[in-house]
């Protein structure tokens, strides 16, 4: 059966990774899944054909036969339990794994996203000086668990894992803040995600909808 998914016709960041649907075109990647991309506008995004598909009307969506999903994170957790390459086969190593999943979207997503859509939405409000600071400490505040929790290690857990990609994923979104730096041992995480060649193909993907260009085989 076909894998189809669904992707910005032309993404906000431009091509830069950022977009959900790299996290799946990522995971796709790892597992060796071919995959079609269907692109969609922001007002078909609106439109009922693919709110049938996402309810609240945003993307990425993955379709295969008769099963349609939505959330990057389920999406994610079950392409790694349909295809072998992102979970252990060890069944508390596999669980570890889906754990790192759940923290990277429920716990170190959300004060990154404060802080991007504070700086993105909320930057010339009046009370934007005094309040970025401190949304700024609540993404450092996690970094310092992170970074503790991490250590010398190349992965969270052993091998690279739906929890690395997930947990990478994330993280490229403070990239720009510079916050990031101030942990090297997590910024070289993110390098060393950055670097799997798997990673590397769906970014291509993903930056060729946003540049009109061929990607780099």
């Amino acid at each position: 059966m076909t894998i189809t998914i669904t992707a910005f016709e032309r993404s906000p960041d431009g091509g830069k990774g950022l977009a959900r649907d790299t996290r799946v075109r990522w995971a796709l990647e790892e597992v060796g899944q071919a995959y079609e991309v269907r692109l969609v506008s922001f007002d078909a995004m609106k439109a009922p054909a693919h709110l049938a598909l996402h309810p609240f009307g945003q993307i990425p969506t993955y379709e295969e036969g008769d099963l349609a999903l939505f959330e990057t994170g389920a999406i994610v957790f079950h392409i790694a339990e349909r295809y072998p390459g992102l979970l252990p086969q060890d069944a508390n190593a596999r669980a570890r794994a889906i754990t790192w999943m759940f923290a990277a979207v429920n716990t170190v997503e959300p004060p990154i996203l404060e802080f991007a859509n504070a700086k993105l939405l909320e930057g010339d409000k009046p009370w934007a000086k005094e309040r970025m600071p401190l949304v700024a400490d609540r993404v450092r505040d996690r970094l310092k668990q992170l970074s503790a929790r991490l250590g010398e290690a190349d992965w969270l857990d052993g091998a690279f894992t739906a929890g690395d990609l997930m947990m990478v994923s994330v993280l490229l979104r403070l990239r720009s803040s510079g916050i990031l730096d101030e942990f090297p041992n997590l910024a070289a995480y993110v390098a060393r995600g950055e670097a799997r060649p798997a990673y590397m193909r769906a970014f291509d993907a993903q930056l060729a909808v946003n540049t009109g260009k061929p990607p780099i085989s």
